[in-house]
């Protein structure tokens, strides 16, 4: 079990935040089957720019199961503060830093993962949002700056000693973007440092990975990204490989045709009938990778404007696949 401030969660696996992923629809659905936590798209600290569209969606926190986390992002301690406090009075019961994402533009505005280049501003970033909230405060940081700049356990006893609850560790420097293996050497030794929990991140696609990253770091639980998209059932597979030391059956044409036919409900049902095709397009797309023609699949599904004719190429693409499946037995 992990503990976050009064939040006990019941299985170690945490589903990244990722901006343009991690949407409510998404969030439930992950939970559903087998997160232990959810959290919410980066959302700017300047909430000067939260009239937009895009972060009016990501800004909606009542509407899921508790423990409710939301990311916010910059650079200004004040600013950082101020949006951490309307987060919770939006209803985020853990606010979490992000000083992790290598994206340019975030970067170039000196957040994210650029911060770790500045210590000392760090501290009083994280000393102004503790200070701001009655809720726990997490951070998530890289290893460091670049290779020659692995700062992450300074990073991590700064965040201990300014009262952050937990501490989420992704194996890469900024500089190496997501090209490479992530490591898990310095996630080790920043568990070794500091007595919060601490969570490892990076590559963890499988139970088998996560189980050797858990032994390894001797972290408190893992974070899975970019392998829940299109793949939500991975925190049940690694929740049932940690339990039982079995890789499970992976799910059936039929119980993957029903979770997207309604994730794509869903998501019409968050964003309506124009955001709703749109933003569908890419996790369909990325539902329909694992199958045969599913390229193929995508560019039909692409063209389609509305929910019913979504719903029906999807039931037809799967009928083929399941008369496919038949013949070849």
């Amino acid at each position: 079990m992990l503990q976050i401030g009064p939040h006990h969660i019941e299985n170690p696996l945490i589903l990244a935040p990722m901006a343009g992923v991690t949407d409510l629809p998404f969030r439930n659905l992950c939970r559903r089957l087998g997160a232990g936590l959810v959290v919410g798209e980066m959302v700017t600290s300047d909430s000067r720019l939260w009239n937009s569209r895009k972060s009016q969606f990501r800004l909606v926190h009542r509407e899921e199961s508790e423990p409710r986390a939301i990311q916010i992002a910059g650079s200004e301690p004040e600013q950082m503060a101020d949006a951490a406090a309307k987060n919770v009075d939006l209803g985020a019961q853990i606010i979490d830093i992000n000083m992790g994402c290598p994206a340019k533009k975030v970067c170039n505005k000196a957040a994210g993962s650029a911060l770790m280049k500045d210590e000392a501003l760090v501290a009083d970033i994280l000393a102004a949002v503790v200070g701001a909230v009655c809720v726990p405060v997490t951070l998530k940081i890289r290893t460091g700056w670049s290779s020659d700049q692995k700062n992450a356990v300074a990073i991590a006893r700064i965040a201990e000693q300014s009262g952050i609850q937990a501490l989420t560790v992704h194996g890469r420097t900024r500089t190496d973007k997501f090209n490479g293996e992530a490591e898990f050497d310095t996630v080790a030794e920043v568990k070794q440092r500091v007595s919060i929990p601490v969570i490892a991140n990076g590559d963890i696609t499988d139970g088998p990975k996560a189980r050797q990253v858990l032994d390894y770091t001797g972290a408190d639980g893992v974070m899975i990204g970019r392998a829940a998209q299109g793949n939500p059932w991975v925190f049940r597979e690694i929740n049932h490989f940690l339990n039982t030391g079995e890789v499970p059956e992976p799910p059936s044409l039929e119980e993957i045709r029903q979770t997207m036919l309604h994730h794509l409900n869903e998501l019409h049902s968050f964003y309506g009938d124009y955001l709703g095709p749109r933003i569908s397009r890419k996790h369909v797309g990325w539902y329909l990778k694992a199958q045969p023609n599913g390229s193929m699949a995508a560019k039909e599904f692409n063209r389609l404007e509305d929910l019913s004719s979504q719903v029906e190429y999807l039931s037809y693409f799967f009928n083929l696949l399941e008369l496919a499946k038949e013949k070849a037995a």
